[in-house]
């Protein structure tokens, strides 16, 4: 009996370390606007309780998320650049068309759809670096210009190959320079 509960208990481990990598990772993708259990639990393809089983309560939900281990460059590329994902960044880009003809319409949006990813990012690499607010802000907003910009690149030219190894080289540079892992 005892045996079986240790197996339970490393299952669990494993089942809570896959839920918080893939929150860290949609949270990359997506950032913050809805940080309620329901919301996110649905985006990952699970329930609210069971989050709440395997991490205890929201707040020590997202503490986890908050302290996983930051997504690579290429990691996040495959990722928001997926097929899968292309139709919801391509209406990201109309909405922020859109935002930019009617700002007050639109306050909300514009304020949160860099500052959320900003935030992240900067989170993620202040602990994963250990570099100051300032300079993980900066990097922060690099990587975003650099990842967005590709984006609209990909979608203009269809050309994966070229946008994905632009990015590939970006990510090698930020290693050199210490930026990456």
């Amino acid at each position: 009996m005892l045996t079986q509960r240790v197996v339970e208990t490393r299952a669990d481990q494993t089942i809570r370390a896959q839920l918080r990598d893939r929150a860290v990772h949609h949270v990359l993708a997506n950032g913050l606007s809805d940080t309620s259990l329901r919301a996110i639990a649905e985006q990952l393809g699970t329930s609210h309780r069971m989050l709440i089983y395997h991490f205890g309560s929201s707040e020590e939900f997202w503490d986890a998320v908050l302290s996983g281990r930051m997504p690579t460059l290429e990691e996040t590329w495959a990722r928001v650049a997926s097929s899968r994902n292309l139709p919801v960044i391509r209406l990201v880009f109309q909405i922020y068309g859109e935002a930019l003809k009617d700002r007050t319409r639109f306050r909300t949006f514009l304020s949160q759809v860099v500052d959320s990813w900003l935030n992240t990012i900067a989170s993620g690499l202040e602990k994963d670096l250990g570099v100051g607010r300032a300079k993980a802000k900066r990097e922060a907003r690099l990587r975003l210009a650099v990842i967005r910009g590709l984006l609209l690149d990909l979608l203009t030219t269809g050309d994966r190959p070229g946008t994905t190894e632009t990015l590939r080289e970006f990510a090698r540079d930020r290693r050199a320079s210490g930026w990456e892992r």
